[in-house]
């Protein structure tokens, strides 16, 4: 089955979810046979349970992680981090437009946007050069508005309440 239509979603916010319900997009995908194809920026180490599911799900779910362990300093990112986040993107250029994957998902290429990582013009050059039947998701905090003017759908997760602020950490098996 492939996609009549591909359009380009946004999930962006402070709130929690735009991963998730990114990842929620893609069981149903896979649910119908499509092949998804995730690329996360920025997310080194792991495992995380996403990257479990996927290796049960292939070969319809593959899921690539890049980036180094820990957290990019988002205010002086360090040359290693923009370097891994170039070679993200052109991947992510070949995995949108090499035919094989129905849905492809930017996991956090926003928060890269937003860092100094990824430049917003190489972002609109892979919106524009996006497949007509490719879905393409984009996920993370401080979307560009320009990549807002270029989706087709742009949901904002806001926080209203989160149990990191009353001291619980991430848990396995529901943040990572």
């Amino acid at each position: 089955m492939k996609l009549e239509r591909g359009l380009i979603q946004v999930y962006t916010g402070n709130g929690k979810g735009k991963t998730t319900a990114s990842l929620g997009l893609a069981l149903r995908a896979v649910g119908r046979e499509l092949k998804v194809c995730m690329i996360q920026f920025m997310k080194g180490g792991g495992p995380y349970g996403e990257q479990m599911a996927a290796e049960k799900l292939a070969p319809f779910l593959t899921i690539i992680q890049t980036g180094r362990p820990g957290w990019v300093n988002k205010d002086n990112p360090h040359q290693t981090d923009k370097d891994l986040a170039a070679e993200a993107l052109a991947l992510a250029s070949e995995k949108v437009c090499g035919g094989e994957y129905d849905l492809v998902i930017l996991d956090e290429i926003n928060g890269s946007v937003s860092m100094g990582l990824v430049p917003v013009e190489r972002v609109l050059e892979l919106l524009a050069s996006k497949p007509p039947q490719v879905e393409l998701v984009l996920t993370g905090r401080n979307a560009h508005e320009k990549v807002i003017e270029a989706a087709d759908l742009v949901t904002e997760m806001c926080e209203i309440k989160h149990y990191y602020k009353a001291g619980v950490n991430a848990r396995v098996g529901i943040e990572k």
